[in-house]
């Protein structure tokens, strides 16, 4: 069963303008269903995880497009990375746009031969798991990112129509096979997918001697998520050196699994704290990791607040990045102790947003934005408390609260 993304419009956008389209994005987050179900009948399909045609496509490259000529969909291209400079000279000879689409799921190493080959020929998208408004089939590929920030700013209700109920999505995370049909068996599903992803982008990315130490590595910083990283800590607990935290951490990052959430550099008078917050961008996986299997763990446990703000984080990314933008996301704490979860930084102003998975909001909740906005001052925009209510509305002046579901 296909479900329409968000994506689908900045995707549209793109073909009508560059030669050629790259969507990356982790394994198993749609690339494929979504790029044959919009564009096969205009495109032919080509898939780089067959042996036989990857096989072709490294050894006689011009051979091989000569037999395929655009309009083309080259799904894994990062499977043949050799391929990369001919789709540029062949973009060279006709520039036409929406003639090549390209999907990639590293986006390290694949970025690396996109920036060399077909720097200012391409246009660069990312598709992460479904958000709750596309896995409740409410996707939004006409709505465009000023109108969005308006929406989110603004604390209004979600349409009307099914949504997923937060511990089960906290569980089950946005993987599309969690959703589509009747879903996947969530612990099957996962745990295969863990293997496979340390079977083989773990092994395509770096040289992991021992996947079992990196397993548990993974663990770690699951457990970890919603934290600000202490590299050292997550070393020394996982038994491996700093220098191996830091590179197992950007495979984590290179193939779509955590997201680095930056400080804002702004001070204010007052010293911050510098080092980045961890996340991982579905909350599914990390609740697995973490040994959480039913939803009453995951929404009243010790990891409760965390996979809470997981989720909020990972929302505003797909958010973003499914509108075919950067994330403008930072979050504020100072060496007091002073915090904001997110900043959004939007139009020059700083929108202080606090994640907090009670179900009846209250002005209490908003004293930390509401402490952010002081502080701020005439930089301060709109604050939100995020939360898992169903009635959005003003919390205190100028701080509204809003519904988790809604971002």
């Amino acid at each position: 069963m296909f479900l329409e993304r968000t994506l689908s419009g900045a995707m549209a956008r793109a073909i009508r303008s560059f030669p050629a389209v790259l969507v990356t994005g982790p394994r198993q987050s749609g690339k494929s269903t979504l790029i044959r179900a919009r564009f096969e009948g205009r495109h032919r399909y080509l898939s780089l995880d067959r042996p036989d045609l990857r096989e072709r496509a490294q050894a006689d490259p011009v051979g091989f497009l000569a037999d395929h000529p655009p309009p083309l969909i080259l799904d894994e291209i990062q499977r043949a990375p050799t391929l990369l400079p001919y789709v540029k000279a062949a973009i060279d000879e006709d520039r036409r746009p929406g003639r090549w689409i390209l999907t990639g799921s590293q986006s390290f190493p694949l970025m690396a031969g996109v920036s060399e080959s077909l720097a200012g020929r391409v246009a660069v998208l990312h598709l992460l798991p479904f958000s709750a408004g596309e896995a409740a089939g409410r996707p939004e590929p006409s709505l465009g990112i000023e109108a969005y920030v308006r929406r989110l700013l603004a604390a209004q209700r979600t349409p009307e129509g099914k949504r997923p109920g937060l511990g089960r999505w906290l569980l089950r995370g946005g993987y599309p096979a969690m959703w589509t049909g009747r879903g996947a068996d969530r612990r099957l599903w996962i745990s295969g997918y863990v293997e496979t992803y340390l079977e083989r982008d773990v092994r395509s990315l770096s040289r992991v001697h021992d996947l079992g130490l990196f397993q548990t590595f993974v663990r770690l910083a699951a457990a970890r998520t919603g934290t600000i990283l202490n590299l050292s800590d997550l070393a020394r607990d996982a038994g491996v050196s700093s220098p191996t935290a830091k590179e197992w951490l950007t495979i984590l990052e290179a193939s779509h699994q955590v997201f680095l959430l930056r400080p804002h550099h702004e001070n204010f008078g007052k010293r911050l704290v510098k080092s980045p917050k961890i996340y991982w961008l579905d909350t599914g996986v990390a609740a697995w990791l973490s040994g959480l299997h039913e939803e009453e763990a995951v929404q009243n446990g010790p990891m409760a607040g965390p996979l809470f703000e997981t989720a909020v984080v990972g929302a505003l990314v797909k958010a973003f990045r499914h509108r075919g933008e950067v994330p403008p996301i930072f979050f504020w704490r100072t060496g007091d102790g002073a915090e904001v979860d997110v900043l959004l930084e939007w139009q020059g102003r700083l929108h202080p947003i606090e994640a907090k998975s009670t179900a009846t909001p209250r002005p209490a909740h908003a004293e930390a934005v509401e402490r952010f906005r002081r502080t701020a001052g005439a930089r301060a925009g709109e604050g939100l408390v995020v939360c898992a209510t169903r009635d959005p509305g003003a919390l205190t002046p100028g701080v509204r609260a809003t519904p988790w579901d809604a971002l």
